[in-house]
């Protein structure tokens, strides 16, 4: 199993592979469903939108041939791809916080996943589904929307569905949880006296890697017996009661997400021995120490070592696993689809899929998120509107999930609130080569020994990747500098190059200009 590095497939390779290219050319003259602009004035365009938990693009529809995601791919022949898409930080309610209010994570606060956005924001804020509620729409979020814990119940028509298992591993198997419930249960019995004046809550915090289980699970179960073909199921029962009402149903979809548990089915499609590692797994020549972190993420897991890289076969493993993850909310993706259109509401819904970041799969060494590189800031996605002509097509402009509020509002005919800090897409989806954005930003805050709190911005122009580390009280700055057109990987940080020091100079005045000075013209 070949793993190339992220290098792009010609789009036009992609449908001829998957045999609808033909079709596609049929739907871009003639897309069935289409309404009049006298029908599409008259009933409002419904909103089917699904998030991915730690989705990166290693996707079938974005030349990643060796992951099996037909029901992604199918999305994506049937509507526009976003190839340069990226979040505005690298970790979950950051980056959900931030799409979902239209604004940047370095202007709402929240940079953890403990802030909720009104504690920062205020109550006057209108989030996205929100909007929508406001202007009669019915919402609904089907688990993990907004960061667990820091749900907004004022942007839903009703109380939030999470799935029936709400533990701390998200594993939803009996043999698994049963050992980790017995041995927190002895563990508790053993130290009572140390943890009896600790909530339970604290206790667990304490001592959670003990209880974590392994990093990955390949039971014999049916989808439904974890959390996310449970959350398909419940957006398919929404789907067959919500009559005649406009709705907002955001399905949330918590793999690939550690732990990797996923049906044994989806593991079957990715032999161990055919997995290939990315070859890239040594930190950036040249990088500022502060770019990179010991992923303490996996860390957590009992099976992972605590210092130091992992072997190549625990690599091999790891890897398969989230393949495998990849591919069972692939079908869960399917299955919500094939009822849409079951339903009769395909034609008047706009479905986009997208992942809340992207993750590191032992590129430049390390596993998980919480970086600015390429691999974590870049992510999937993908939209599918009624009346778009673009589609079957990819675009190359970039664009960023702070742009998915205004465009949702545009395409639904809605007023865009004054707060929202992104662009609407909704010109591309008529073409898909416009001219766009100059740049698109990722920030991320990182604590470093004897400094503090640096802030990590970085931007990803049309060909670099140029990012500052700053902290100026303490006089700290690094810069990082990556000539996509010869190191698209970034793997070679060129920004200490005297030879650079122009374009770096011209990078760091645009980077200072900001998101403002990045709007299409």
């Amino acid at each position: 199993m070949n793993r190339p590095t992220r290098k792009n497939m010609d789009r036009r390779d992609f449908l001829k592979k998957t045999a609808v290219g033909a079709a596609v050319l049929g739907l871009a003259l003639n897309i069935p469903g289409c309404m009049s602009k006298k029908e599409s004035t008259a009933k409002k365009k419904n909103i089917l939108f699904i998030s991915v938990d730690d989705l990166n693009t290693d996707l079938n529809c974005y030349g990643a041939e060796y992951i099996h995601s037909p029901n992604i791919d199918k999305l994506a022949s049937e509507g526009l791809l976003f190839n340069r898409s990226y979040c505005q930080m690298s970790v979950c309610s950051p980056s959900r916080t931030s799409l979902l209010t239209g604004t940047r994570p370095e202007n709402n606060g929240v940079m953890d996943l403990k802030t909720h956005f009104r504690d920062t924001l205020g109550d006057d804020i209108t989030t996205l589904p929100q909007h929508f509620k406001n202007h009669g729409y019915y919402t609904r979020s089907f688990s993990k929307i907004f960061h667990p814990t820091l749900d907004d119940p004022r942007s839903w028509s009703e109380e939030s569905w999470w799935s029936q298992y709400p533990d701390k591993f998200n594993y939803r198997v009996p043999e698994i949880d049963n050992v980790l419930n017995a041995e927190f249960k002895q563990f508790i019995a053993d130290n009572a006296e140390e943890l009896e004046d600790l909530p339970k809550e604290e206790q667990f915090n304490r001592f959670r890697r003990k209880f974590r289980g392994p990093s990955w699970g390949a039971p014999e179960v049916e989808d439904n017996q974890l959390a996310d073909g449970e959350c398909a199921d419940e957006v398919i029962k929404a789907l067959r009661s919500v009559g005649d009402k406009p709705f907002f149903f955001a399905a949330g979809l918590r793999k690939p997400h550690l732990p990797w548990v996923a049906p044994k089915k989806y593991y079957d499609l990715y032999p161990l021995d055919e997995i290939e590692l990315a070859d890239n797994n040594y930190f950036p020549e040249d990088a500022p120490a502060v770019a990179g972190f010991n992923w303490g993420e996996l860390r957590k897991y009992r099976d992972i070592p605590q210092e130091g890289p992992v072997s190549d076969k625990q690599a091999a493993e790891l890897t398969r696993a989230y393949y495998a993850c990849v591919s069972f909310i692939d079908a869960q993706v399917g299955k919500m689809m094939a009822e849409l259109e079951a339903q009769g509401l395909r034609e008047n819904t706009i479905v986009i899929l997208w992942g809340d970041h992207g993750f590191h799969l032992l590129d430049h060494g390390i596993w998980c998120k919480h970086t600015n590189f390429e691999v974590a800031a870049r992510a999937p996605m993908i939209i599918s509107a009624p009346g778009m002509t673009e589609v079957g097509k990819t675009s190359e402009a970039l664009t960023e999930f702070v742009d998915i509020f205004p465009t949702l509002c545009e395409l639904a005919n809605l007023s865009i609130p004054k707060h929202v800090e992104g662009t609407s897409y909704k010109p591309l989806l008529n073409n898909a080569d416009l001219s766009w954005k100059k740049a698109a930003f990722t920030v991320y805050p990182r604590k470093v020994a004897n400094v503090g709190v640096v802030m990590g911005t970085s931007m990803r122009t049309d060909r670099y990747r140029y990012a500052e580390w700053r902290n100026d009280a303490a006089g700290f700055l690094e810069m990082e500098l990556y000539d996509h057109a010869s190191d698209p990987d970034e793997n070679v940080n060129i920004a200490n190059l005297p030879e650079n020091s122009v374009i770096v100079n011209k990078l760091s005045n645009q980077l200072a200009a900001g998101w403002k000075g990045a709007i299409p013209e």
